[in-house]
């Protein structure tokens, strides 16, 4: 699984974070990014992504699931 941010599209509503810290963090203008060497492979924490980018009112969360 890959994930990325599209920075262009997020807003800074943080409910990637508030979902799924394992893999969300936000900087200090308040966007949020993947945190480097999270786990990707874990069943459990690719739930929490998807949920994320579901969530994600602006889709600026981009799943790869190749």
């Amino acid at each position: 699984m890959r994930v990325e941010v599209d920075r262009s599209q997020c807003q800074g509503h943080n409910r990637c974070y508030v979902l799924a810290r394992e893999v969300f963090d936000v900087d200090d203008e308040g966007y949020a990014f993947v945190r480097p060497g999270c786990n990707l492979d874990d069943s459990n924490v690719q739930e929490l992504v998807r949920n994320a980018a579901r969530n994600c009112p602006e889709r600026a969360i981009v799943v790869d699931d190749e």
